[in-house]
């Protein structure tokens, strides 16, 4: 099988489906969160590092002040030592509004904060990004500020910056910490959601386990229960059911009208057969009778058939009693007479079948072993996993294995053709309606071998013959 017919095959799986689902949208959802988790603390850093700017912008406002000689300067410089660092990334500068710088930090060496020409409001903070020392891109707070009268009552901007990558780099620091974070609570949502697919996919375990008993005959209709979505599917179950039903039943009956429609003219028949051979002609009897005959056995099957069709509750049979029945009454057939049988069934051995249905499944085939076998026929059955299998096999011509199929097949026969075994294709419908099999498995040495498949019933205890149930005992003539 290919790689890309198992994927198909593996996606026919409602649960598959869901689960890959489930995790794309996990995976979004996750990807989804983390990308704006991302955003909204990058904001968050920007608008708190605008808000320590504009202090330090209030602070170097408020602290400025003339020296002895008309100079501009600060009473008292800002405490940080990113200031006082070469190209620390942390600056400030106190500029003209018609552009002289005035005071800067030492920071800048000889460097100036190129400030965009924009109108200021006084008291009025601006943000922007702009080109710093370096190539540095800098996040700068100004202020227009209004100097007093005692101080010359200009007009000066004051300006702090600091570099944008302080953002970035939380930002990377940030994702760093919350990706663990967010593979927990995926891994949590995960198991939530397989959780929550077991409770959603329990009824249809249910339908599944309601439909094993409806067709083991434990149950007959599906019945209430279920959730809202899943009950119009069981109501609709159960309608095609009770039409099954009802077409069974019809089947059956026509069946029986087809049965006793017949049963006078085959009468008849055999009356001019009898009549036939009284007269000396006996190849007109005997053709005639074996067409009688034919169309007698095709009825019993078409009967056979019509009442197994629907299966049957579930019942559990011991084999050996039923095969036992069924020896003792093809002993006494002229066929069954000459020879050895052989029963080597356990009595503890059952199978889920009716045993009118089991003695129906089994009578054609070892009506066929006797017809066919030169010495012997041996029944045995044992246990194989979840099936009871009950062998019969004949020391006969057998079935060549290229005919298998065709007498295996619903309504083919070899029946016209010498030593070819009967009835097998009815004993084959009889075991599939009640979840069995009919098989033909080769053999080493050529014989016929008839294999009934059925399904395990639990163990019985040994039981105690009845005188009747001699003849089956294990070597018994």
């Amino acid at each position: 099988m290919t790689p890309l017919a198992r994927l198909r095959g593996a996606l026919g799986s409602l649960r598959l489906r869901l689960v890959l689902a489930g995790l794309v949208a996990l995976a979004a959802a996750l990807a989804a969160a983390s990308i704006g988790l991302t955003v909204l603390f990058e904001r968050h850093a920007e608008r708190r590092l605008v808000r320590e700017l504009s202090e330090t912008v209030e602070s170097i406002a408020g602290q400025l002040d003339r020296g002895p000689n008309g100079e501009f300067l600060l009473t008292r410089p800002p405490f940080d030592p990113g200031f006082e660092r070469p190209l620390s990334g942390h600056y400030w500068q106190v500029q003209h509004d018609r552009g002289t710088v005035l005071l800067r930090s030492r920071s800048l060496w000889d460097e100036v904060l190129d400030l965009p020409h924009d109108d200021l409001s006084q008291g009025q903070d601006h943000t922007h990004r702009i080109q710093g020392p370096g190539g540095q891109v800098l996040l700068a707070v100004e202020r227009q500020v209004q100097l007093p009268d005692r101080l010359g009552g200009q007009k000066l901007r004051v300006v702090s910056a600091r570099d944008a990558r302080e953002i970035t780099d939380a930002s990377h620091d940030f994702n760093a910490d919350i990706r663990p974070f967010l593979l927990v609570i995926g891994l949590l949502l995960l198991a939530a959601g397989v959780g929550q697919l077991a409770v959603g996919l329990a009824p249809l375990r249910a339908v599944r386990e309601r439909l094993g008993a409806i067709r083991s005959g434990r149950e007959r209709r599906m019945g209430q229960g279920f959730p809202e979505e899943i009950q119009p599917l069981a109501l609709e179950l159960d309608a095609l059911l009770a039409r099954r039903e009802h077409d069974i039943a019809t089947a059956e009956a026509e069946a029986a009208d087809l049965a006793h429609g017949l049963k006078t003219p085959l009468q008849v028949l055999f009356g001019e057969v009898g009549r036939l051979r009284a007269a000396g002609d006996a190849a007109t009897a005997a053709t005639l009778e074996d067409v009688s005959l034919a169309m007698r056995r095709h009825v019993e099957r078409a009967l056979q058939r019509a009442r197994h069709a629907g299966g049957a509750p579930e019942t559990v049979t011991p084999l050996r009693p039923v095969a036992a029945s069924v020896l003792r009454v093809l002993r006494r057939t002229p066929d069954g007479a000459r020879l050895r049988w052989l029963l080597e069934v356990p009595p503890e051995l059952a199978a889920a079948i009716p045993p009118d249905a089991l003695a129906d499944a089994l009578g054609p085939l070892a009506e066929n072993a006797a017809r066919f076998a030169r010495q012997q026929v041996r029944v045995h059955g044992w246990a194989d996993g979840p099936w009871a299998l009950l062998a019969v096999e004949d020391d006969g011509p057998g079935i060549a294995p290229e005919h298998h199929a065709a007498v295996l097949r619903r309504g083919g026969r070899l029946d016209e053709s010498p030593g070819q075994g009967l009835g097998l294709s009815i004993a084959r419908d009889i075991l599939e309606a009640h979840g069995g099999a009919l098989e033909l498995p080769c053999t080493a040495d050529g014989a016929m071998t008839a294999l009934l498949r059925l399904p395990l019933g639990p163990p019985l205890a040994d039981r105690t013959l009845t005188p009747g149930d001699g003849a089956a005992s294990a070597g018994a003539d």
